[in-house]
């Protein structure tokens, strides 16, 4: 029987789609939703699990039952599937590594080897001699020395991914055994190497440009078709060089199309790393905004009062025909551990997420900023079972629609835009199109 490759991505926030169109994201993981996105036309689909945004053991049961179901889907497929399986995860290093990894090749292993592959060109982040970099105003600043490093859940001290697989496993990986595909290798023929792993080894990839990534994949799909298992922990441009889709059949100067009634929408914001800070105050500066702000210090003592601020703040400026910029307050806040910062993030989620169930009903579309914020969105606030990717508005940031009969918002187009990509006015630019404002 003829096998069917399809690319499966475990993605630990909503953004794995930067790159990609026409396929599904799914919120729901249960058997019978995994047999549809199986059965869809589109070569790959996102399970959007959420992980980042939970603790470590959350994260591994959560990730226990997708794979448990999707290893019954797969077995109930009428035509055998030769699974991709992918990793996905933030291009600045942060998540839970290697906790998703070890669950998935336990349960879908055994793996030849699991590659890491952390470059993801449209937000600057590049990869060579093993070292991960963001590019920072044209300087390559090696990810430790970023704020990135400093994540409260997700900090490491290393940018040479030997060094950081090592730190992340706690010496179970020594940075000696992990093998280094580097560029002269990408760039080159890869095929003996790839045929002689085996044990699921650790390697680290490098990659400057899509292309190679696009010589990577198309090698390592050759050593797939002689039956090699392969596992990725991935950023969004692998899937790219992977899937082969194509131009997205609408432009993204032309998703205004898309907009309802050509209304005004709504925008939430509740990433908090610097970029999103930058881009936020370049957007409160455009025609057409009315920003709201959420005093995350109200939460725990006046949530009820601070919702219905909201909410009527929202209304009036929807009636106004302005779009709403609701957006977290930029204090930073001091936790004394990881498991009170997730707990205090979850309570101004689902704040946000109260938020987004009571937006007017006729907004003409939605901007939701930030990794987490974005998942619980389309999986909370708008309690998406599955949508689908029409595409990029800007690089790095997916367009999705509700559908049709959607209780509330009918047909709405949704930006999933991550929190750490563009520059200081690439939101505004991305409302700027949505308003048929810019080119």
């Amino acid at each position: 029987m003829s096998q069917q490759t399809k690319i499966i991505v475990l993605d630990d926030d909503p953004t794995g789609s930067q790159t990609v169109h026409g396929c599904l994201l799914l919120t729901r993981w249960d058997v019978a939703t995994l047999q549809a996105a199986l059965a869809d036309s589109s070569p790959l689909f996102f399970i959007l699990t959420n992980t980042r945004g939970m603790s470590a053991e959350r994260a591994d049961a959560i990730t226990r039952e997708a794979c448990e179901n999707l290893r019954v889907a797969l077995a109930s497929c009428e035509q055998a599937i030769n699974p991709i399986l992918v990793s996905r995860s933030d291009s600045t290093l942060r998540g839970h590594y290697p906790v998703e990894t070890d669950v998935i090749a336990e349960l879908l292993g055994p793996f030849d080897a699991h590659f890491l592959t952390p470059a993801f060109f449209e937000g600057g982040r590049v990869t060579r001699d093993s070292v991960h970099y963001l590019m920072v105003n044209g300087a390559a600043v090696p990810v430790h020395e970023t704020e990135f490093a400093r994540d409260s859940v997700f900090g490491y001290q290393h940018s040479y991914l030997p060094d950081y697989v090592a730190e992340k496993t706690q010496g179970r990986i020594a940075a000696e055994q992990v093998e280094r595909f580097t560029l002269a290798d990408v760039r080159g023929d890869i095929g003996a190497r790839l045929l002689g792993l085996h044990g699921n080894v650790c390697a680290v990839v490098d990659a400057e440009q899509q292309a190679d990534l696009d010589s990577f994949a198309s090698q390592i799909q050759v050593a797939a078709a002689t039956g090699k298992r392969f596992l990725f922990r991935s950023a969004a441009s692998l899937l790219t060089s992977l899937a082969k889709l194509g131009a997205q059949p609408i432009a993204a100067t032309s998703m205004s199309q898309y907009v309802r009634a050509g209304r005004a929408g709504a925008i939430v914001v509740g990433s908090h790393v610097k970029k999103t800070t930058a881009q936020l105050q370049v957007l409160l500066q455009q025609t057409g905004i009315a920003g709201v702000e959420i005093d995350v210090m109200r939460i725990d003592t006046e949530r009820d009062v601070l919702l219905q601020e909201v909410i009527s703040l929202a209304q009036a400026a929807h009636d106004a025909d302005l779009t709403a910029v609701i957006y977290t307050s930029r204090v930073e806040v001091v936790f004394p551990d990881q498991a009170t910062r997730l707990a205090f993030g979850e309570r101004v989620s689902a704040l946000l997420m109260d938020v987004v169930r009571q937006l007017p009903v006729t907004i003409g579309f939605l901007i939701s900023k930030g990794g987490i914020t974005s998942n619980d969105v389309l999986s909370d606030g708008l309690a998406l079972r599955t949508s689908r990717v029409l595409g990029q508005i800007l690089a790095g940031c997916s367009v999705v629609r509700c559908p049709s009969d959607h209780p509330r918002y009918p047909d709405l187009p949704v930006v999933i835009f991550p929190g750490n990509v563009g520059d200081d006015a690439a939101l505004a630019t991305a409302y700027q199109r949505l308003r048929g404002v810019s080119a």
